[in-house]
């Protein structure tokens, strides 16, 4: 199991700083060992593409990814034109993570209709799949979309593309269309049972290679007293579950009952522990979502160092 980092948004910085301190914290990441860097869309804060290609100029190896994009943001030709520009500036290094989002961000902030996720995801891929091919005409022509575009952003290039699939026709999509998934709040029995085999078996009736399987899993190195709070803590700073029925139908096949239940907590022996309970589960590559707990700045500073350092230990596989 490949160890990279997911990032999220940073209210310890005043908004001027945040991309530069972006850029700082994925050299760091770069310099201790990660093999991947996750950057995910989130609302009312920094363009994730944009911000990673900016990343993208300022490293050298990492992996640079979105976890994830709503489809819903962007056209999918528009989508195809922005992820190869992207990878551009990433010298090929930029894996894009899509996904079809919930119904209280794109209905309640977006404004737009949530109806038939998995339907739109499907004739999504059909035509940013097309685009990514290669240079030369998009002509696809489906339900949702007719595109008939000419397309010439760059030479044909690997561009891995992975979907947010937690139901089972979400997973069989990306098996069957993209290079595998991304996972926010399936612990081991989840990915075990209901993830794993679904995924594996639509992209091996597909005739394609063996899915990844990327894991988004917070983790806190503290005391193994303190893992009760840390785990409350995480589920008040990650979004409780309830806000979302996809996550709720995921969590149905686990055993968490929130995202803090997922969480990688205590001293590092109980960390690795749990690492390689997801490993062995099916994941191909971990995304640690580090959760910095202390009653202050300075101390939760502090939090993130030691997890991170203890995380790059481990690096890079585990």
């Amino acid at each position: 199991m490949r160890i990279g980092l997911m990032i999220g948004s940073d209210t310890e910085r005043e908004r001027a700083e945040r991309l530069a301190g972006l850029m700082e914290d994925v050299r760091a990441a770069e310099q201790a060992g990660f093999s991947s860097l996750w950057v995910p869309q989130i609302p009312g804060y920094l363009d994730a593409m944009t911000a990673i290609a900016v990343v993208g100029q300022s490293t050298e190896r990492i992996e640079l990814g979105t976890a994830v994009v709503p489809v819903q943001t962007r056209l999918p030709i528009v989508m195809a034109q922005q992820a190869l520009t992207t990878q551009i500036a990433c010298r090929g290094r930029f894996t894009l993570g899509l996904g079809p989002s919930h119904h209280w961000i794109v209905e309640d902030q977006f404004g737009l209709v949530y109806e038939r996720p998995a339907h739109l995801v499907r004739n999504y891929l059909e035509v940013i799949n097309a685009a990514l091919a290669g240079p030369g005409p998009v002509d696809v022509e489906n339900e949702l979309f007719r595109v008939h575009s000419p397309f010439d952003v760059a030479d044909a290039m690997p561009m891995p593309l992975l979907i947010a699939a937690l139901a089972p026709v979400m997973l069989r999509i990306a098996g069957e269309h993209a290079s595998g998934t991304i996972l926010w709040m399936a612990d081991e029995r989840a990915v075990d049972g209901h993830v794993a085999p679904r995924i594996t078996k639509a992209a091996t009736a597909a005739g394609r290679p063996a899915p990844r399987i990327v894991g988004c899993v917070p983790v806190a190195l503290c005391r193994n007293s303190e893992v009760d709070a840390v785990r409350q803590y995480a589920s008040k700073m990650l979004g409780h579950a309830e806000m979302s029925p996809n996550y709720l139908r995921l969590l149905e096949h686990g055993d968490a009952a929130d995202v803090g239940d997922v969480l990688a907590g205590g001293d590092e022996a109980a960390i690795v522990e749990r690492l390689r309970r997801f490993r062995d589960a099916g994941v191909t590559d971990l995304a640690a979502r580090i959760v910095p707990f202390g009653p202050d700045r300075e101390s939760r500073i502090e939090s993130r160092r030691r997890t991170q350092e203890y995380l790059g230990s481990l690096c890079p596989e585990l």
